[in-house]
């Protein structure tokens, strides 16, 4: 079986399509439009502005983590696995995008966000056992991911109850 190690620059190119496909499915699934500007915000929400160059930083401290974690992996076993929860963040990651904005549902994106951020915490301990260094660098996703918990959560509580809101296009003739 050939093995997964891999020198520095494929880890590097494949870390940044990997984050960039990322950045750019939740992207497409981040509607700021009539809808969301509608609902009640907390005073302390952050412009929509920073959340782009928040989240760009997130993305390459989680690809540098990566790449180091991967190079320092003591073997492939333990490569295959990083690669899992990597994987895994990167679904729970997309997925909330769409939950929110795409089902205009943030109880449930706000339910799902708890997986993700169970996701980080398991990056972090999985990664910070191959270099400590490369697990303090997911340090900001967590700490960015539980702010935005918190943000998901008082905008549940101050917009509850949701219901799941069709497009026009998507309703079927006589419902609403």
């Amino acid at each position: 079986m050939m093995s997964l190690a891999a020198d520095r620059w494929t880890l590097v190119t494949i870390a940044t399509i990997i984050v960039g496909l990322v950045a750019v499915l939740g992207g497409v699934a981040t509607e700021i439009g009539e809808w969301y500007e509608g609902l009640r915000f907390p005073s302390w929400r952050p412009p929509n502005w920073l959340f782009g160059p928040a989240w760009t930083l997130i993305f390459l401290l989680t690809a540098t983590s990566g790449v180091l974690a991967w190079e320092q992996a003591a073997d492939d076993d333990a490569r295959r696995w990083l690669l899992a929860l990597f994987l895994i963040n990167a679904v729970l990651n997309v997925l909330w995008s769409p939950l929110f904005f795409k089902l205009r549902r943030p109880d449930w994106a706000l339910v799902e966000l708890v997986f993700l951020w169970l996701s980080i915490v398991s990056l972090i301990i999985a990664v910070g056992a191959i270099s400590t260094f490369a697990g303090v660098l997911l340090a900001p996703y967590l700490a960015w991911v539980s702010f935005a918990g918190f943000l998901n959560w008082t905008m549940v509580e101050l917009n509850k109850p949701f219901r799941t809101h069709w497009p026009s296009k998507h309703r079927r003739a006589g419902n609403v």
